[in-house]
């Protein structure tokens, strides 16, 4: 039986890479197309969003938002700007109310600019920031622009230093930098405890599963009911019904499809910029693409064949 093209949610554990589960994956479901929709430390749990075959071209249509819960730890700074690095420095945290501790985290609400961990996995000329940190290279890092939408104080253990924070955030954020730079705005010191990720890209924690659950269904085409289509993830793009077969012998040949000219504008749902699901009368994703400014064609970006 053929696996089904779609996504996995997988509910990684502690201790494994982003890459090590997309590795059992193929190996399980004995395909070879597979990818993660962004990679997740390998001491964070939670959802990790996975793409099975042609799904692998639709990552980056996506929902880029996240979700985390996580714990930051006063007092001290790593060198991975995590509890599991070198400690390089330790220092008393202030005495401070949750009220108080509450209008310090304002400073990382909304879009803000941080400069990530070292050991992580930015590109510098060409080469993982991890890796250079590892060879004890010297390098700087360029602060990067980031959205954090939600960041709400969960909890405040004064006793031991420890903060417990909800926050919804673009991709590329890094909460190990919020907890380091939060620890510096505090004259103290900074580090996360622990994390986890609760939803990505439009996929929630609900809907994960263990890679075990996958293995007791014995991988392959037993295990295609985990499967959530690619279509459904796809749900919060406008579709444009391809209800001719001339139209989609020209959407598969790769030519623009004609629309009358008021049908966009008389539309709010659609816009140039933004991308627009094409599909079939049976509801069947054909592909991806975007209107010209004129709104009277839609040019393809991503085409696949009907089934």
């Amino acid at each position: 039986m053929e696996t089904k093209d779609g996504f996995l949610v997988i509910n990684k554990d502690k201790g494994c890479t982003s890459h090590d589960c997309v590795k059992q994956i193929r190996k399980l479901l004995k395909i070879k197309k597979v990818g993660h929709t962004g990679t997740l430390d390998p001491e964070v749990i939670g959802t990790l969003p996975i793409a099975i075959g042609s799904a692998t071209r639709f990552i980056q249509y996506l929902p880029q938002g996240k979700t985390y819960i996580g714990q930051i730890k006063l007092g001290i700074r790593t060198n991975t700007d995590d509890i599991h690095g070198e400690i390089i420095n330790q220092k008393n945290w202030p005495k401070i109310s949750a009220e108080k501790l509450d209008q310090y985290l304002n400073k990382f609400r909304g879009i803000i600019k941080q400069i990530p961990p070292k050991v992580s996995s930015v590109h510098v000329n060409g080469e993982r920031a991890y890796k250079k940190s590892f060879k004890n290279e010297n390098f700087e890092l360029a602060a990067r622009e980031v959205k954090i939408e939600e960041l709400i104080l969960m909890k405040w253990d004064q006793i031991n230093g420890i903060i417990e924070i909800n926050i919804k955030c673009s991709a590329g954020t890094y909460i190990r930098s919020i907890a380091r730079d939060l620890g510096e705005m505090l004259n103290s010191e900074g580090c996360l405890l622990q994390l986890k990720r609760t939803s990505a890209c439009g996929f929630d924690e609900q809907n994960s599963i263990k890679i075990s659950d996958i293995e007791k269904e014995k991988g392959g085409g037993k295990a295609s009911h985990f499967i959530i289509p690619t279509i459904s993830a796809l749900n919060h793009i406008p579709s444009f019904v391809l209800t001719k077969e001339e139209q989609i012998n020209f959407w598969q040949t790769g030519r623009a499809i004609e629309v009358h000219i008021n049908y966009f504008k008389e539309s709010k749902a659609f816009d140039y910029k933004k991308p627009i699901k094409v599909i079939d009368k049976r509801k069947i994703l054909l592909g991806i693409g975007f209107l010209n400014k004129e709104q009277t064609n839609i040019n393809p970006k991503l085409v696949l064949n009907a089934k």
